[in-house]
């Protein structure tokens, strides 16, 4: 894919979703090859203790989330261990669980820092580049956590094909990891959109609804259901506009533009603290960050502002 293809995806704005690495997914069922690829002098580790990443200052004021085999070593053995892909100079890239217990004798250690993977994203702790396949390793990491038991028949579970995959030990069942979609709109009412805010938000935040994906649904069927339950707004066009990883613990943020049929509101309280119809250019205020009250959208990495700024900013209509 070129970089002018890359520069036309909006998707590529959002935070996560710069990863480069080939994932070498024919690899994955040869042990022996990925045994060599670990031990190679070049590979490097990224690794995370129980929920939280482990970063290594690599200089005065540089983090990495890379670690060389013996640096991984010295941090803890490995309760699971996925071998992520290759890199752009052909260099293997592996992911490494830690038992969450070491997290305290870690963050003593003054060439460590761990922190949570959002504020890792938000803060560009690290450079661009290894955000994405750090979301990635966290992602997985955190499913074989999660499933150290068989769904079927309860009993336990073994990683297989290099860490993309669980393997039951009583029915010989197979597990692989899962990514739940999630629908995020932006609802539009000619030159205004709605946004709203739950009560977790920051003080003055206000960004688009979204909601879990279904069984049985379309993409498109998910965001009028969500944003009848939601908004009691009844929906016609909605039309796809980008996409997010969102390894939180492991969805996928489909984002889209949507109709509004009509101007009245009936907030789902249980859900939402507040939330209004914004004309166009309270939003451009909110994003200039000169909003009189002080409101604002929600930062760069959230695929939330991907898609309001599509709107307000680009002119983009359902």
């Amino acid at each position: 894919m070129t970089d002018a293809t890359l520069r036309r995806e909006r998707s590529t704005l959002t935070g996560f979703a710069d990863n480069r690495l080939d994932r070498r997914e024919d690899l994955r069922n040869k042990p022996d090859a990925v045994t060599a690829l670990r031990h190679r002098s070049d590979t490097r580790i990224a690794a995370v203790a129980g929920e939280t990443p482990v970063l290594n200052r690599t200089g005065e004021d540089q983090l990495s989330i890379w670690f060389t085999h013996g640096e991984t070593e010295m941090l803890g053995p490995a309760l699971e261990e996925i071998f992520l892909g290759m890199a752009e100079d052909g260099s293997p890239r592996f992911g490494r669980l830690l038992d969450r217990s070491l997290i305290e004798p870690l963050t003593a250690r003054p060439e460590l820092m761990l922190t949570d993977l959002r504020s890792i994203a938000l803060k560009g702790m690290v450079p661009t580049e290894e955000v994405g396949p750090l979301g990635e390793a966290k992602a997985v990491l955190d499913w074989h956590a999660r499933h150290r038991f068989c769904a079927q028949c309860g009993g336990p579970t073994i990683a297989g094909a290099s860490g993309w995959r669980r393997e039951c030990t009583s029915c010989g069942a197979l597990h692989f990891p899962r990514t739940d979609p999630v629908v995020i709109m932006l609802v539009t009412r000619g030159e205004s959109c709605l946004l709203a805010r739950q009560s977790r938000f920051a003080p003055g935040m206000y960004s688009c609804i979204a909601g879990f994906v279904e069984p049985g649904e379309t993409l498109e069927n998910a965001v009028r259901r969500e944003s009848w339950e939601e908004a009691g707004l009844r929906i016609g066009t909605v039309r796809y506009l980008a996409s997010q990883p969102w390894p939180f613990p492991s969805s996928i943020m489909v984002g889209c533009i949507a109709e509004a049929l009509g101007d009245e509101i009936t907030l789902d309280l249980t859900e939402l603290e507040d939330g209004r119809w914004f004309p166009r250019s309270e939003v451009l205020q909110m994003l200039e960050g000169t909003h009189p009250d002080g409101l604002a959208c929600p930062q760069h990495i959230a695929i939330a502002s991907t898609l309001v700024r599509a709107w307000a900013l680009e002119g983009e209509q359902p």
